[in-house]
């Protein structure tokens, strides 16, 4: 026979109810670690997105630096050259200035020696890059690719080139000397 102990099934339902509370705190704290673990893992995402964005946005900067240095770096050798050139224009002028007075005498063999410096000198400068700016009478003026130094009355040539003063030259496609010249009014 079976004596029901009324005590008996209260302290049973006191029992379970206390596992019953600890298997719930547990799962609580199991809750609660699983929430703070996402947590953590959201941060650690959100800091690596973070981290790839400033990794992504300083390698494009650093490639725009390369791309930006390596084309100064182009036109540095492009123009390097530029001051030495600037400063030889003046002898290439003098020589085509002698070279026609030198053709008003009947010494070839001196001219012959003159012209052949001249090229020599023209040669070396053209090596180094420098081209003579294309300009010759009769063209339109125009302001971008020479420097009118006067006008003229010159009713068939209005607006054009009457005369050439000073050749202009350009390194590349730079203009580094413009031509002079003579317009007409």
């Amino acid at each position: 026979m079976t004596t029901e102990n009324p005590l008996n099934d209260e302290i049973v339902d006191q029992t379970s109810i206390e596992n019953n509370e600890k298997d719930s705190d547990v799962l609580d704290a199991a809750i609660e670690e699983r929430v703070e673990e996402i947590t953590r893992e959201e941060q650690l995402s959100q800091d690596l997105a973070s981290e790839r964005d400033k990794f992504l946005r300083l390698f494009a900067e650093f490639e725009n630096f390369k791309r930006r240095t390596a084309k100064e770096r182009i036109e540095l050798f492009k123009t390097a050259n530029q001051d030495v050139l600037l400063a030889l224009l003046p002898v290439l002028d003098d020589f085509d200035r002698a070279l026609a007075e030198i053709k008003k005498t009947d010494d070839n063999v001196l001219i012959q020696g003159v012209e052949l410096i001249q090229e020599k000198l023209k040669s070396t400068l053209v090596s180094k890059g420098l081209e003579e700016v294309e300009i010759k009478v009769g063209d339109v003026f125009n302001a971008d690719f020479s420097e009118a130094i006067t006008q003229i009355p010159a009713p068939k040539l209005k607006g054009k080139i009457v005369d050439v003063i000073e050749k202009g030259y350009k390194l590349g496609d730079k203009i580094i000397r413009f031509p002079k010249v003579v317009i007409g009014q």
